[in-house]
């Protein structure tokens, strides 16, 4: 099916895809990357992202990367073998929408096993770092265990990252939010009610060499019926 738009012809199967993007909802995307490290306590929010950025960059043997369908009780263990328990970094990632009616303040608090400390950011910005040995356990009783934050976020896409360092011994790490008028913390999962964010280049940028069937402009088609009309005279002129 094709469909005409000022001049312009579009195949339903783009139109159909765009309306899928623009439509996906209900989701925001985890992942989660972790690496060998022995580096111990940092300075500074940045210094933390460098670290452990340095340390999942690499492949090793009982660390890797994951996309869990809800960050409660994430360990490296976990996901990546059972022995897997000492010298890790972790890189979480959460990618999420905001609409127009939940812009505002909004407050994220994280509970992890991060012996070493560890810091937040939301879009590039830190929020905080804490370099106490942090062991949340289930519980949010103790704010130096946990990661608590507010930002200010505008309507439209959204990044949330945690870095962490621990030593020993890996333990169930959990990561919520709380959107402006709320009453209660949400855990972030496939359900959360969120918009979801594609990864990054998601979509190709069209050109002659993007594998893709050309759609001919109006005047080829027409050129194209009058050359069948005279393939038909033709062949009427020969019976």
């Amino acid at each position: 099916m094709i469909e005409r738009n000022n001049g312009k012809l579009l195949t339903s199967i783009v139109v159909s895809t765009l309306a899928a993007f623009v439509g996906n909802a209900d989701a925001s995307m985890i992942s989660v990357a972790t690496g060998h490290s022995t580096a111990g306590v940092q300075a500074s929010a940045e210094a933390y992202k460098n670290v452990v950025e340095a340390a999942v960059a690499g492949a090793t043997a009982g660390y890797g990367t994951a996309s869990p369908a809800v960050f409660n009780d994430i360990s490296n263990h976990g996901l990546f073998g059972a022995n897997s328990i000492y010298d890790i970094a972790f890189d979480f990632t959460i990618r999420f929408g905001v609409t127009p009616a939940q812009a505002g303040a909004w407050e994220f608090r994280a509970g992890t096993d991060f012996g070493l400390g560890g810091a937040v950011f939301i879009d590039g910005v830190a929020l905080g770092f804490k370099t106490n040995d942090m062991w949340w356990a289930g519980s949010y009783g103790n704010p130096s265990q946990y990661f608590d934050y507010s930002s200010l976020l505008a309507a439209g896409n959204h990044v949330l990252q945690i870095y962490g360092l621990e030593h020993c011994c890996d333990g169930g790490q959990q990561a919520q939010f709380r959107a402006p008028g709320a009453t209660f913390f949400t855990t972030f999962s496939s359900t959360d009610g969120l918009a979801a964010i594609p990864e990054p280049a998601t979509f190709r940028t069209f050109g002659s060499r993007d594998g893709l069937a050309a759609i001919p402009e109006p005047a080829t088609f027409a050129l194209f019926g009058i050359g069948l009309l005279g393939l038909g005279a033709a062949r009427r002129r020969k019976q």
